[in-house]
């Protein structure tokens, strides 16, 4: 019995590495074309961009090495193993131009190890007035366009302090009657020091084959993001977090981010961040508030504000309930 479970030990280990050298031989080949210039519009499925968590985007979206509720299944999969039991997140994103994005996260520890994920993504860019040459202004009719994503992710301890996990996603984007489907696949790990809770992080995601809308066959945004989160406070009733970022998208030039969350008591959270060689959207605040029902129940609702310029501002809603 003891020769099976390090049997088992070794399998998952090797494992491991070859999820993370499959990662790294992603990243590589993307990175020439992203490093030779900003090549804004040329990859598809942008939705699959978009942050998930109020939470997240309050502190800049620098998420990856803080990771540890539902949205774990966009942000890191590695992230999971710190969820101890089930766990169901809904959130909301209200953009302008009456553009909204929905987000749906389960996740449940298995009883042989690790822990499985789920999630949903969809946006929708609402009714759009038909035009073409002879009616600039519109014709009448209108048109729609949406994108959808389901996600299954799984994340396990390969060591006490080194995690990793995978998610594998099924895209389909809409426009009007014509649709693009395809696949995505995320791989990341969190390494913790030992030293303030110092977590060390390395995400690829969207990583997959080109899809095809009609005739043109577009590729995925794909990004590789490195980053870290430290308690710069631990104390029983304080806690403050502060996560950095760096992200390499196939699409843009390298992009980084910074944040802080503070939690008191574990009830009350206060979050503020901040995004450099972004287009738009800088400063972000939000907040949480954490609340028990029942005898086994826990809830928390949250909150982004997030400044986009000449686009006026995105808030962000999320609920999540632990049961």
């Amino acid at each position: 019995m003891e020769r099976t479970h390090e049997d088992a030990n070794m399998i998952i280990r090797r494992m491991g590495w070859i999820i993370g050298v499959a990662g790294l031989i992603g990243w590589l080949a993307a990175a020439p074309d992203a490093t030779a210039q900003d090549k804004v519009g040329t990859t598809g499925v942008q939705f699959l961009k978009i942050g998930v968590s109020p939470r997240a985007e309050a502190i800049g979206g620098g998420f990856t090495a803080m990771a540890d509720d539902a949205s774990a299944v966009y942000y890191n999969p590695a992230g999971l193993v710190q969820i101890e039991g089930r766990q169901v997140m809904l959130a909301y994103i209200n953009y302008p131009a009456d553009i909204t994005h929905t987000f749906a996260g389960f996740t449940m520890p298995l009883r042989f190890g690790g822990v499985l994920g789920l999630g949903y993504y969809g946006l929708d860019a609402g009714e759009m007035n038909r035009t073409d040459y002879k009616y600039p202004y519109g014709d009448g009719t209108t048109f729609g366009a949406k994108g959808y994503a389901v996600s299954l992710s799984y994340g396990r301890y390969l060591t006490d302090r080194f995690s990793v996990g995978a998610t594998f996603k099924l895209v389909d984007e809409l426009l009007e009657t014509e649709r693009a489907t395809g696949w995505a696949a995320d791989v990341g790990t969190i390494y913790n020091t030992g030293f303030r809770n110092f977590r060390i992080t390395m995400l690829i995601s969207n990583f997959g084959p080109d899809m095809k809308h009609i005739s043109e066959e577009f590729p995925l945004p794909i990004n590789f993001r490195f980053g870290g989160a430290v308690d710069i406070l631990d104390a029983p009733k304080h806690r403050a977090v502060l996560a950095i970022e760096g992200s390499h998208p196939a699409d843009n030039r390298e992009r980084y981010s910074a944040g802080l969350e503070y939690v008191f008591n574990n009830v009350a959270s206060f979050r503020v961040g901040n995004r450099f060689e972004y287009d738009l959207g800088g400063i972000s605040v939000g907040g949480g508030l954490a609340f028990k029902f029942g005898e086994r129940y826990k809830a928390r609702i949250d909150y982004a504000y997030q400044d986009f310029e000449a686009l006026n501002n995105v808030q962000r809603f999320s609920l999540t309930v632990d049961f």
